[in-house]
Order: C-alpha cells, then structure tokens, then sequence
C-alpha cells in the first residue's frame, strides 16, 4: 500500500519544490525530471525485457536535435507538431535500427546497439547537420496555442517546471500501465526466460521490437525537454558516454523497478553536483571523476539490488539476525566446573 503512494506524495514534493525561491535549486530539479524520463525509457529495455543497451543516447540526442533544427530563429515554433516530429523521428529511427539489432542477443546486442548510436552520433558531430561539433541553438521554446490562445506559457520557468513535472508523471503512469497489462506481462517472461516463452507459443521479437521503440520514444521525449531547457543541442548527447550514464542510474537504483530508475537518477545527479562543488572540495573539484567513480562501486559494492531494494535488504538482515537469535535460545548448553560452555558429546564419546 506504502508503494503505491510514494509517486504520488514524491509528485507532491516536486510541484512544492518549485516555490523554493531559488533558480539553481529548481534548475537541479528540472535536470534530474529529465534524466529520469530518461532513464525510465532505459528501464523498459533493461528491467522489463532484459535488453541491456549501450545506444540509448542516439534517442535522447535525436529528440534534442528535431527540436532544435526544425524551430526557427526569429519565432517560437507550435508545440502541436514540433513534439510529435521530435517522437516521431526518434521512433523511426528505433524501428529501423532495431529491427536488425534485436537479430543478436547479449553482448552481440550491446555491440550493435553501440554502433548505431555512434552512426548518429558522428552523423551530426562530422556533418553540417545541426552545427556539426559546435552544436546548434534553440533560440525560442515552442508554444501551446489554441486558436489564438495559450494555455501556459513555456518561456516562463515555473510554467516549464510543471510542464517537466507533468512529462514525469505521464511517462511513469504509462509505463506503471504497461507493466501491469499483458504486453508487460510478455515482456517479464522474455526477460525470465525467452526459450520457455517461445516454446509457450508466443512470437517474442514483435514484443521486444515494440517495447525497443517505446523506450526510444520516451528517450526522446527527454531529449526533447533537454533542449528546451539549456536552448543549446551538442553531438555530445549522442555519445555512448551518455548511454552509459543512464544505464548506470538505472543499476544504482535498482533494475527491477520505476522507481528504482528515478532513485538511481537522483543519486547520480546529485553526486556530481556534489564532487563537482568548488565550495566544498575546491581545486580538488577539477578530479571530481575520482570520487564519483569510488562512490559508485561502493554503492554497487554494498547494494546489489541498487537503491530500490535497500528496504528489501534490510528486513532480510533483521530476519537473518532474529533467526540466529532463535537458534542460539534453542540450543541445549552445558556449564562445565570452570563456568565456560561445554561442547556435547558426538556419536560414540561416553558421557561425562
């Protein structure tokens, strides 16, 4: 029952945080809303049907680019089809590739994908698409008008807030739906075993095919949202550095949950923002990759079941210990003459 209500009350906690008064604060905010749409994309793929993917960033930098390239400098662009266009590419671009990366399995997989998203990657970082290494700029952020009326105003950063918050809460509700249907059911079986669900009767490529271009979808939808906050796309987004970093929040936090994908994001954004921090570690700030990379084994070293499962591994530590503590009440000890515990007599030894 607890777990149901913690989106919601972590919801509530988002939408008051944006009264916090303080620009940098809310921009960490929004930063973290979108990595964590980006993650839970990752988390269809990985804790859903068991496809690790080392090119989730192509996605992510795809939606970044259409909304940057098809919005025009001298006036803001309609929202009603630069988000689609933005979705819409990306899923193509899924479908295509994924197709054929969903032919091999395991590390073959992880190759493939890789691949592909360094094709994009060097598509717009050696070509004058998009700026090539310099990036592009995004000059105005799209607009909501119905006939002549806007609704909310994205240019406004508390409206932006929400509208980041409301991208949050409808990719984790649907994702919360796809789970729970029989297309998610499917795809729990396929992770659990692919051989069993094919000998079941079921055409497993057509589900991972499916849930591969819904999680580029989503990716995209955070790329998308990316550019729109910072204005500034880079082939960067595209890097497998930056595939490498989602997938890295969704084992912090936990592979076998929503949730787990949205504490492996915080956990991770908020350790390079700390290790990052001049105020605390000064010159030192400069090596900040050091640190972080000693915390992350250290979480991974002592959390085997990312973030998410901490609560799980603490009550099994407690029932361990509470075990033990049976066991020793109910074992028979003898007191010999000097006061110290007596072993009992094995099979054969006459009784003293």
């Amino acid at each position: 029952m607890l777990n149901r209500f913690l989106p919601i009350v972590a919801l509530l906690a988002l939408a008051a945080f944006s009264w916090s008064g303080s620009d940098y604060y809310t921009g960490l905010a929004v930063k973290i809303m979108i990595y964590a749409i980006f993650a839970l994309s990752l988390q269809l793929l990985v804790g859903g049907a068991g496809m690790v993917s080392l090119g989730h960033a192509a996605f992510f930098g795809i939606g970044a680019y259409v909304a940057a390239l098809l919005s025009p400098e001298s006036e803001a662009a309609s929202l009603w089809w630069l988000l689609p266009a933005a979705l819409l590419a990306a899923a193509a671009y899924a479908a295509v590739t994924g197709a054929l990366a969903l032919r091999t399995r395991g590390v073959y997989f992880i190759m493939v994908t890789l691949a592909f998203s360094q094709m994009a990657y060097y598509v717009f970082h050696d070509t004058k698409i998009g700026g090539g290494s310099d990036g592009i700029y995004l000059y105005f952020r799209p607009e909501l008008s119905l006939g002549g009326w806007m609704p909310f105003d994205l240019g406004n950063a508390s409206t932006f807030y929400f509208f980041v918050l409301a991208c949050l809460a409808l990719s984790w509700g649907f994702l919360a739906l796809l789970r729970r249907s029989p297309f998610g059911a499917a795809l729990t079986g396929i992770r659990i075993n692919e051989q069993r669900m094919r000998a079941a009767g079921y055409s497993t490529y057509p589900y991972k095919l499916a849930a591969y271009v819904v999680g580029a979808t989503l990716a995209s939808l955070a790329g998308f949202l990316f550019a729109l906050k910072d204005g500034f796309v880079t082939p960067e987004l595209l890097a497998w550095e930056q595939s490498g970093m989602v997938l890295l929040m969704v084992i912090l936090g936990g592979m076998g949950s929503l949730g787990g994908a949205v504490l492996g994001t915080v956990a991770l954004v908020l350790l390079q923002e700390l290790f990052q921090s001049q105020e605390l570690f000064g010159d030192y700030a400069r090596h900040w990759h050091l640190p972080l990379g000693i915390a992350i084994i250290a979480l991974v070293a002592l959390l085997p079941n990312g973030l998410a499962g901490l609560p799980a591994q603490w009550r099994a530590r407690r029932e361990a210990r509470a075990a033990a503590t049976r066991n020793d009440a109910s074992t028979p000890v003898r007191k010999d003459g000097a006061g110290t515990p007596a072993r009992l007599p094995i099979q054969g030894e006459p009784h003293v």
